[in-house]
């Protein structure tokens, strides 16, 4: 179990000052290699005492197991590096590494047990519904359009007011979908807890553990998103973690019930 597979089914245990601190791990993740626990303490703006219990509750020995570990999941990582940018610009450079490190920090978070809930969790529902605001209405409607394939009842909105109409009216074998970057969409949120309140099993696909719908749904699929965007102005971020996502879903599920 890699580094961020440890957080991921660790993160709600751990305290404030360990999320700020797993958080900043996790940007610097390469640096981890060559750094002491006081410059961590340091840079990180946490105490060693609370890097040292931090390092626990991820079932390290300690801070000296844990960076052992991540030099061999680093070693590990830059064995296949076969991209060549020899006669590239350095930008476009930039901008093919932060895809490429989007989907390989995704394919870090993905749990085996988290999968497995999921696919259960399809394969038993009657009927299926996907909420997801902006960009993400893409992804849910390619994935709405597989289920439906594969002879699943699945249906996806993206209204806020039918979002919210339809939050009110769902039964115990019902399954609802979330697809939000942010994890904070308002309408999403609000039908969330709805949802939570009613005992209605739902899934989400998100980048961000802090977000509001991360402490309301049932059984996350988390990717991770850079933190660079080339139109800052304008909600236009990438959606490529989520798009790793769904599919891996996708796949796991015609591989595990559809083949059979």
């Amino acid at each position: 179990m890699n580094f961020n597979q440890r957080v991921l089914q660790r993160y709600e245990k751990l305290s404030d000052s360990e999320k700020f601190l797993v958080n900043y791990i996790e940007k610097n993740i390469k640096a981890m290699t060559n750094i002491s626990i006081v410059k961590l303490s340091e840079l990180s703006n946490v105490s060693t005492s609370t890097i040292v219990r931090c390092m626990k509750k991820l079932d390290y020995k300690g801070f000296t197991d844990f960076k052992f570990k991540i030099t061999l999941e680093n070693t590990e990582s830059g064995k296949d590096d076969l991209l060549n940018f020899e006669n590239i610009d350095k930008q476009i450079e930039i901008a093919i590494l932060k895809n490429k490190e989007e989907v390989e920090k995704t394919l870090s978070y993905v749990s085996p047990v988290i999968i497995e809930d999921a696919l259960e969790a399809i394969n038993y529902s009657k009927k299926i519904t996907i909420f997801a605001r902006g960009f993400s209405e893409m992804i849910a409607g390619e994935m709405t359009t597989k289920l439906q394939l594969l002879d699943k009842h699945c249906e996806t909105h993206g209204d806020p007011n039918i979002i919210r109409l339809k939050s009110k009216y769902f039964s115990n074998d019902d399954l609802v979908i979330f697809i939000s970057l942010s994890g904070n969409t308002n309408e999403l949120v609000e039908a969330a807890k709805l949802c939570n309140e009613n005992n209605i099993k739902t899934i989400l696909l998100t980048t961000n553990k802090n977000g509001d719908l991360y402490k309301l749904t049932d059984i996350i699929l988390l990717g991770y998103k850079s933190e660079q965007s080339y139109f800052p102005e304008y909600e236009v971020k990438s959606r490529l973690p989520l798009q790793v996502l769904s599919r891996i879903l996708l796949d796991a599920y015609v591989i595990r019930y559809e083949n059979k």
